[in-house]
């Protein structure tokens, strides 16, 4: 098998509760807390998500303040008539007008007004100032409380299934946001519903996998156990069997468990460096009797200064399960072919094998419980959670994993950011 020349780089071996260990580089200067540094996101980024936005309410601003500049325009319309009528031509007009209607004298009329009027000018301008003042109060507070309706009404239509939310015009951006919050909260129902559908199923799908094993375990000692005579060659034999069955029941429950971890967001990444290519050799050399089984080995073509930031454990699993599909549908006497690359702003690492896979399979492949090989049952083939728990891995590192093939070649490249 190859896997490159030797390396002379000293390095540590992180024991993990995971069947390898992983190599990470010695830096020679301590590391910090990754969980706390700017590759993690820090606490910077929570900060940010909470900041307020600017919204544009312009058109809202608009009509409020033309309804008030009409009340003051009017307001001070109103005190200048009233200045007219306490002086002036304007004011001997109405005085002759109260004469007439009283049957007074015009200058018995004059008094009157002045002291009615002219007097109490100052009284009559305040009260009609307040008047005015008033009644923009009542207009505003009005208009408001219709517009407060309306967010209401567009509120209690959130959970409508059909339609937009639709408000005045001064409220366009209220009623975008609405539909927005509208728009997630049924996306989210239904994540939440597919959600509880793929729990349902992997219930099924393991209790159908978990049976068979099972059953043929309790079949075999059950045989052992009745027949306490059989032949010696006979009891190795079902005792063999019946192990394998028992360690394939052991795989199944541990994939059960591990893709329960990784679809728990609760579980946090312990993100450290990683040297990329220690942890490939220590792979591959795992993976030996697998490959020395089928004629078929590894050829490591990564960097020795090649590094990653994630999770160690993790990412090993990822690496592993995918060797694992390589290993499973790749030509016979084949070479699987591993190499990775830096780009801006994330690392690349590609896992090439002889084999072809359909169009329409290429996304189906990475769902929990597909086999690409519909001939191949739980008891021949894999369970169908290691490409899916390779993707909720990836995932939860802010990357992406995806595969291509053509010209008789499969190419799984994992995309994740870079250091």
């Amino acid at each position: 098998m190859k896997s490159g020349k030797a390396n002379t780089i000293p390095r540590v071996t992180i024991p993990l509760p995971y069947t390898f260990a992983t190599y990470e580089k010695k830096w020679g200067i301590p590391v910090k807390d990754p969980n706390i540094s700017k590759l993690s996101g820090g606490s910077d980024t929570k900060l940010n998500k909470f900041k307020k936005k600017d919204y544009n309410y312009s058109k809202l601003s608009r009509i409020t303040f033309g309804k008030g500049l009409c009340i003051t325009i009017g307001a001070v319309l109103t005190v200048l008539l009233l200045r007219l009528l306490s002086q002036g031509h304007l004011a001997d007009i109405i005085a002759a007008v109260i004469a007439r209607i009283l049957h007074i004298s015009d200058t018995e009329a004059d008094i009157l007004y002045f002291k009615v009027v002219g007097n109490n000018m100052q009284f009559i301008l305040a009260v009609t100032i307040i008047t005015f003042m008033f009644v923009l109060f009542q207009m505003l507070l009005k208009s408001y409380k219709s517009y407060f309706d309306e967010v209401v009404n567009g509120i209690d239509q959130l959970m409508d299934e059909d339609g937009e939310i639709s408000l005045s015009l001064e409220l366009e951006i209220i009623e975008h946001k609405l539909n927005h919050v509208r728009q997630t909260l049924k996306t989210r129902a239904f994540e939440t519903q597919r959600a509880e559908q793929k729990k349902n199923d992997l219930i099924v799908y393991l209790a159908h996998d978990i049976k068979t094993p099972l059953t043929s375990v309790i079949g075999y000692l059950s045989l052992l156990d009745e027949n306490p005579d059989m032949a010696d060659m006979k009891k190795l034999k079902y005792i063999h069997i019946a192990w394998e069955k028992a360690n394939r029941l052991e795989t199944l429950i541990d994939e059960f468990f591990e893709i329960a971890r990784s679809n728990s967001e609760s579980v946090p990444l312990k993100k450290t460096i990683i040297d990329l290519y220690y942890m490939m050799v220590q792979i591959s050399d795992e993976l030996y009797p697998q490959l020395n089984s089928c004629g078929k080995h590894i050829e490591n073509n990564i960097s020795e200064n090649m590094v990653l930031y994630g999770d160690s454990e993790k990412l090993a699993r990822v690496f592993n399960n995918i060797l694992k599909n390589a290993i499973a549908y790749s030509a016979g006497s084949s070479v699987i072919k591993i190499s990775a690359q830096e780009l801006p702003g994330k690392s690349v690492v590609k896992f090439e094998n002889k084999g072809n896979i359909p169009e329409d399979k290429l996304q189906v492949i990475f769902d929990k419980f597909y086999r690409l090989d519909s001939s191949r049952s739980s008891t021949t083939g894999g369970s169908g959670l290691g490409l899916a728990i390779a993707k909720d891995i990836v995932v939860k590192h802010g990357g992406e994993i995806k595969a291509e093939s053509s010209n008789g070649n499969t190419v799984f490249i994992v995309e994740l950011p870079s250091v």
